[in-house]
């Protein structure tokens, strides 16, 4: 079973570019499943319906959230019936919706997991480790293909859940941070591992935003938005996996980057 994760779609930009080669990496990779973390889709914070259903009729298959779960309170409208949808496991606040969603794959199944790390966040959640053991507690041996993802600040916090899991789990895929990591790996006792995805967005700007919108926050402290450049080159950052179906192993992990034509400066 071969799976594709997109790691974080931010905005215009970055929708576009799961959309214009979602079709290209199934192919060339054969894909069987694909899952994407979609909290920043809306305008860089949330999801609102219309983006969801427009990147699940385009041809992904799940759709993970973080932190900015509910940076568009219209996910409340809608979570409820979004079966293509996972949100944070270990929420504090009961927002309707699954933490983790079963699906049926060519007659196989795959189990998608949404959790939200402690460190640097605001958000009030339960223990990502206890949580997540009492769902693999109460799954009674469930034969599943299992991929993890792993919404978190510190790359710390990240790899050690990672180890705390290895052989539980198929994978454990790390996002939030926007940036790919080069540590795609797998554990010792088969758990395909990286410390984070990346982004799906504007390959010039920080972090998915319009650079010099940032700049002007981060460096001079200015009191102005993040905004999102809709004409930015246009980068994919993603992960493929390949579990056996029988072990529910990993059998192999690697990192996908690709970059679109630039248009502007």
């Amino acid at each position: 079973m071969r799976i594709l994760f997109f790691g974080d779609i931010v905005g215009e930009v970055g929708r576009k570019a799961v959309l214009n080669n979602v079709e290209k990496l199934i192919k060339k990779y054969q894909i069987d499943f694909v899952i994407a973390n979609g909290e920043n889709a809306t305008h860089g914070k949330g999801l609102i319906e219309r983006h969801y259903l427009e990147l699940t009729n385009g041809g992904v298959d799940c759709i993970t959230l973080g932190n900015h779960y509910l940076s568009k309170n219209q996910i409340l409208d809608y979570i409820d019936d979004a079966t293509c949808l996972v949100r944070p496991l270990n929420l504090s606040k009961r927002i309707g919706g699954e933490g983790s969603v079963l699906f049926e794959v060519n007659g196989s199944l795959i189990r998608v997991t949404n959790i939200l790390g402690e460190a640097f966040m605001q958000e009030e959640v339960s223990s990502p480790y206890y949580s997540f053991k009492q769902l693999l507690d109460s799954l009674d041996n469930e034969n599943s293909i299992h991929i993890v993802d792993y919404h978190a600040e510190t790359t710390s916090e990240k790899i050690a859940f990672g180890y705390a899991f290895d052989g539980e789990v198929s994978a454990i895929i790390g996002t939030h941070t926007h940036v790919q990591t080069n540590d795609a790996h797998i554990l010792e006792n088969g758990t395909g591992f990286i410390t984070d995805a990346g982004m799906c967005g504007d390959a010039n700007g920080i972090l998915g935003f319009e650079k010099h919108s940032v700049m002007n926050k981060t460096l001079f402290g200015e009191k102005s938005k993040f905004e999102i450049d809709v004409n930015g080159q246009q980068m994919i950052n993603a992960v493929v996996i390949d579990v056996d179906e029988i072990t529910k192993k990993c059998r192999e992990i690697f990192p996908v980057r690709v970059l679109g034509e630039k248009k502007n400066g």
